[in-house]
């Protein structure tokens, strides 16, 4: 980061990140690797190098963790022998997220107090925010501190054997606060970890850089031009909802009001809940079964609901929750293989996305790639040549030509275009 970026106090904002130098959009800024991580629970991906994968090996002794092949198992035993036993300890309960990743913490401080691989902050430095937190988030936090001393009683009997000065309630606080959900290439969710130096990053709802994945390894790639001296953001939530929401959710787990010029202004508030208030708020509360329908692989169900929904309530496709139905329809019709059922709803997508996910955004990209898959699969080559070009044009930007996802997406343009010339 030497000659790139430098910390300093960015107003009202507290500690931030700025530009030493002028910046062109589609640059990697940072590769960051993890102070710590962890595979989210219920995700099959491989706990040491997070490749999402159907069939998975677990370790013989504890039975939770689970790997792509022994040479992943192997690379993971250091930093996954002590956590073992504490896993093997709780069966048949599964300690959350975040209670294995400040257990890893502990025990790579242990292991190595001096160790730090940052340059503009580490880990002591977090701040944990606790004081600024709801007493029913302090609550909860006072909870899994409770839940991680059960954990650890197998490594860890005495308040004596942990790290000086550690205090659990604020390092779960820490992490709460600072950890990045890790994303695949296709923007699941695969796992969690803390990068302090990224930490450092302010939030904008309309931010000049993004952060993408490879693997564990995290990137930092700009989307707009920033001059010498700007603050570098990033957006910590899914822009993708109104105002109101956007600032309750980063008050609840950040701490603090937003006030960038999208939410001064409102932006977008009107097309995000477009059409009737209360078919609106019905259409809502039938989302998180959806979603839950989907995690728990019941996607004929999850689509029967989708199209009682859309045959029941009328709203436009750039209302949020109507457009997270068209989402779980198009993720159940390829779940089912009803791949001009997933196409149609799939377009119906685009549109609204480009609306809230504008410039250069991975989630639009990775959304574009999906339906110029299904046209591609279709046979509908020209169409799907269009569409994967908007979305390389698109990830270059945001994850770099050099990125799996965006190789990938290169060779499926190649066969698209070559299926063109062979018509």
């Amino acid at each position: 980061m030497a000659g790139i970026l430098e910390k300093f106090q960015s107003l009202g904002k507290g500690n931030g990140v700025r530009a030493l130098k002028d910046m062109s959009h589609g640059l990697t800024v940072i590769r960051a690797v993890p102070y710590v991580y962890t595979v989210c629970r219920k995700k099959s991906a491989c706990d040491y190098c997070l490749h999402r994968k159907e069939k998975l090996l677990r370790c013989s002794q504890c039975k939770v963790a689970r790997y792509c092949n022994a040479h992943c198992q192997r690379e993971a035993w250091q930093s996954h022998k002590r956590e073992c036993k504490c896993l093997r300890s709780t069966l048949p309960n599964v300690p959350t997220d975040s209670v294995r990743l400040v257990g890893k913490i502990i025990f790579k401080m242990l292991q190595n107090p001096d160790a730090t691989s940052e340059e503009l902050y580490t880990i002591s430095d977090l701040q944990s925010h606790i004081k600024e937190a709801s007493e029913e988030v302090q609550d909860g936090l006072r909870h899994l501190a409770t839940a991680l001393q059960l954990y650890l009683k197998e490594e860890i009997q005495d308040i004596s054997q942990l790290p000086p000065g550690f205090q659990a309630i604020e390092y779960f606080g820490k992490v709460t606060c600072n950890s990045f959900t890790i994303s695949d290439g296709e923007m699941q969710d695969v796992g969690v970890g803390l990068y302090p130096s990224m930490s450092l990053l302010n939030h904008s709802c309309d931010p000049n850089c993004v952060i993408v994945f490879e693997g564990t390894c995290l990137l930092l790639r700009t989307v707009k031009e920033i001059p010498k001296g700007e603050e570098l953001t990033i957006s910590y939530i899914d822009v993708k909802m109104p105002t109101q929401g956007r600032r309750d959710q980063l008050q609840r787990q950040y701490s603090f009001t937003c006030d960038c010029h999208r939410c001064l202004i409102r932006d977008k508030d009107e097309d995000m809940l477009a059409g009737d208030a209360d078919t609106s708020r019905e259409v809502e509360r039938s989302v998180s079964r959806l979603e839950e329908l989907l995690s728990q692989n019941k996607a004929e169900e999850a689509l029967n609901l989708c199209k009682t929904l859309m045959n029941r309530y009328y709203l436009p496709d750039k209302n949020i929750h109507q457009l997270k139905v068209l989402d779980c329809a198009m993720d159940a019709c390829i779940n089912l293989g009803l791949w001009e059922e997933a196409l149609q709803f799939g377009l119906q997508t685009l549109e609204p996305y480009s609306l809230y996910y504008s410039n250069y955004h991975p989630v639009r990209a990775v959304q574009l790639m999906k339906v110029g898959k299904l046209q591609n699969y279709q046979g509908l080559f020209t169409e799907a040549t269009k569409t994967l070009m908007q979305a390389f044009d698109i990830m270059k930007v945001t994850h770099g030509r050099d990125h799996n996802q965006t190789q990938q997406l290169a060779e499926l343009l190649n066969d698209c275009e070559a299926n063109m010339r062979g018509m």
